[in-house]
C-alpha cells in the first residue's frame, strides 16, 4: 500500500509528490512500538509453541519408553515366578538358588531379587531386604484375595529411579484346578531406570537446546510480519502528515481485501469528501470576502458626498426648527458610523487578501501613544490617565500602532468604565502596551470572543456605537506586527487588554 496524490503517479505531479516523501518525517523509534509488540507476540507463540510441543512429546516418550520397560519387566519376572518349584516351607538355600538364578535372567537388564516367607528373607544380594519396597507394594503383595496379582512401583531414591515388581508364589490344588491359591512366598524384583532416565533427559536437552534455533527461525517470519503490517501503517501516517499541512489530494492507493486496505479505502474516501468540503468552503470564502470588499469599495464614492452634505447640515441645523435640526444631526451621526464601518470592512478585506503591508520604522513608542491620544482629545485625567515609560525605541508601523492604542482606549471608554488607564513599558526585547478600564470586565462567556469580528456580548442590542471590528482589526494589526494581544478581567475588576510586540 503506497501513498500518491490525485489519481495518477506520473508527470510532475508524481516528482512532486516524490519530493513530499522524501521530505515526510520518518516514524520514530518506540521501545515498545508496534514492530516490538508483533515481533514479541510472533515469538511469544512460538515459544508457546515450541513449549507445548516439547511437553508433550517429553510427556509421551518417557511414557513409552517407561511403560516398555516395565512391560517388558513385568512380563519376563512374572514368567521366571511361575516356572519356580519350591517346597514349603522353602529351604533358605534351596531358595537363595532360585532367586539367584532369576536374577541372572532379568530382563531387559538383571535384576536384583528379593524373597519373602513369614520371617525368611533371601536376596541375590548381600542384604536380605531392601529400601526401595514400598510397604504399599508388600500390602499388596500380600493381599488375601481369591486371585493374587503381581503388582509393580516406579520409586524415586536419593535421586535413583528404580522399578520395582512384587510377584506373589502360587499353587494349584487337583480339587480346584485352575484356581490359583497363595503360597505366603513373594518375590519381588528391583531394577534401576537409569538409563531409561538417560534417554529421557538427552530428549528434554535435545528439545530445550532446539528452542532457540526455532525462535532464531521464528524471528524471521516475525520480522517479515511486522514489516508487512507496519508498511500501510506508517505509509498511513504519511498520508495523515500531508493532510495536516493542508495537501488535500493525498491518497492511498489500497489492495487487497484486509482490515488495512479497508482503513486505506475510508482514507480516501474521508480524504475526498475533505477536499470537496474545503473547496467549497474556500470558494465561499472567497466570494464572501469579495463581495464585502466590493460593496465597501462601491459604498465609498457615495458615503463621500453623503458626508459632504451632513456637514454642511450640521452647520445648518441650528437655523432649522428642533425636530428638523434632531433628524439632521441623527441622519449625520448615522453617515459618520457607516463612513466609519465601510473603512473597517475595507482594512479587513485587505487583511484577508493578505495585502496589508506593514511600514515600520524606529519610533519613540510613548511618543506615539502620546499623539493617538491627542489626536482623539482624550487629554482629560478623569477619563484616560497614561503610565508611559519614557526613552523606549521600538519598530512599529505608526499608523497601525495608533490604530491598535486607539481602538482599545475608545473600546475601554465605550463598554468599560473610568479612568482608562494606559500603561507602556519594555519587557525584555519586548514592547508591553496595557489598555485597562474601571468597568464591570467581561462576562466569562464572551472573554474567548470578544476578539471575533461582529461579535456582540449582548445579542438583544441592536445598535451600537462601534462597527464591530475594530478589535478584530486590533488583532490582526498586532499579527502583522508578530506580536499578541489579549483580553483578561483585572482581579480588583476591569477589563485589560495587553499587547506584546517585539521591540
Amino acid at each position: 500500500m503506497s501513498t500518491s496524490p490525485g489519481a495518477g503517479n506520473t508527470g510532475p505531479g508524481a516528482a512532486s509528490w516524490s519530493r513530499r516523501r522524501a521530505r515526510a518525517p520518518r516514524l520514530r523509534p518506540h521501545p515498545f512500538g508496534l514492530r516490538t509488540r508483533l515481533v514479541l507476540a510472533f515469538l511469544l507463540v512460538a515459544a508457546v509453541g515450541c513449549g507445548t510441543t516439547a511437553a508433550l512429546t517429553y510427556r509421551a516418550a518417557r511414557n513409552a519408553i517407561l511403560e516398555q520397560t516395565q512391560d517388558t519387566a513385568v512380563s519376563a519376572f512374572r514368567e521366571q515366578v511361575d516356572e519356580l518349584h519350591v517346597t514349603l516351607p522353602p529351604d533358605p538355600d534351596g531358595l537363595r538358588s532360585d532367586v539367584l538364578r532369576i536374577a541372572r535372567q532379568g530382563k531387559p537388564r538383571p535384576w536384583r531379587v528379593y524373597a519373602e516367607y513369614g520371617a525368611v528373607r533371601v536376596s541375590s544380594t548381600d542384604r536380605p531386604t531392601s529400601s526401595v519396597i514400598t510397604p504399599e507394594l508388600r500390602a499388596r503383595a500380600r493381599a488375601r484375595d481369591a486371585t493374587p496379582h503381581a503388582g509393580f512401583q516406579r520409586v524415586v531414591k536419593n535421586g535413583t529411579p528404580y522399578l520395582t515388581i512384587a510377584v506373589p508364589a502360587v499353587f494349584r490344588t487337583h480339587a480346584t484346578e485352575g484356581t490359583a491359591r497363595p503360597t505366603g512366598l513373594v518375590l519381588y524384583a528391583v531394577m534401576e531406570l537409569n538409563e531409561e532416565e538417560a534417554g529421557v533427559e538427552a530428549m528434554v536437552t535435545a528439545a530445550r537446546d532446539g528452542v532457540l534455533p526455532a525462535l532464531a527461525v521464528a524471528l524471521v517470519p516475525a520480522l517479515l510480519a511486522a514489516r508487512g503490517v507496519l508498511r500501510p501503517v506508517r505509509e498511513l501516517r504519511h498520508a495523515a502528515h500531508h493532510m495536516g499541512q493542508g495537501r488535500l489530494d493525498t491518497r492511498i492507493h489500497a489492495k487487497g481485501s484486509d482490515e488495512l486496505s479497508d482503513l486505506a479505502r475510508t482514507f480516501n474516501e474521508s480524504a475526498a469528501a475533505l477536499e470537496r468540503s474545503v473547496a467549497e468552503l474556500r470558494a465561499a470564502e472567497t466570494r464572501a470576502r469579495r463581495f464585502a470588499s466590493d460593496v465597501s469599495h462601491e459604498l465609498r464614492t457615495p458615503l463621500a458626498g453623503m458626508l459632504a452634505v451632513t456637514e454642511v447640515l450640521d452647520e445648518d441645523a441650528g437655523s432649522l426648527d428642533s425636530d428638523t435640526a434632531r433628524a439632521v444631526r441623527l441622519i449625520s451621526a448615522e453617515t459618520g458610523k457607516l463612513a466609519v464601518l465601510v473603512e473597517d470592512l475595507m482594512e479587513i478585506s485587505r487583511f484577508d487578501a493578505r495585502a496589508a503591508e506593514l511600514h515600520t520604522d524606529e519610533v519613540d513608542a510613548a511618543d506615539c501613544v502620546r499623539k493617538t491620544l491627542q489626536h482623539r482629545h482624550w487629554n482629560d485625567p478623569a477619563q484616560v490617565v497614561p503610565y508611559l515609560d519614557e526613552g523606549i525605541r521600538a519598530r512599529l508601523d505608526p499608523r497601525r500602532f495608533d490604530v491598535v492604542v486607539a481602538n482599545l482606549v475608545g473600546n475601554a471608554l465605550r463598554h468599560g468604565g473610568a479612568p482608562v488607564t494606559v500603561r507602556l513599558y519594555a519587557e525584555g526585547d519586548t514592547l508591553v502596551t496595557e489598555v485597562a478600564d474601571r468597568g464591570p470586565g467581561i462576562d466569562p462567556e464572551v472573554l474567548p470572543h470578544v476578539f471575533d469580528r461582529f461579535y456582540k456580548a449582548d445579542r438583544a442590542r441592536t445598535r451600537s456605537a462601534g462597527s464591530g471590528l475594530g478589535l478584530a482589526i486590533t488583532l490582526e494589526n498586532v499579527r502583522l506586527h508578530g506580536g499578541t494581544v489579549t483580553a483578561a478581567n483585572h482581579p480588583g475588576g476591569g477589563a485589560v487588554f495587553t499587547v506584546r510586540t517585539p521591540l
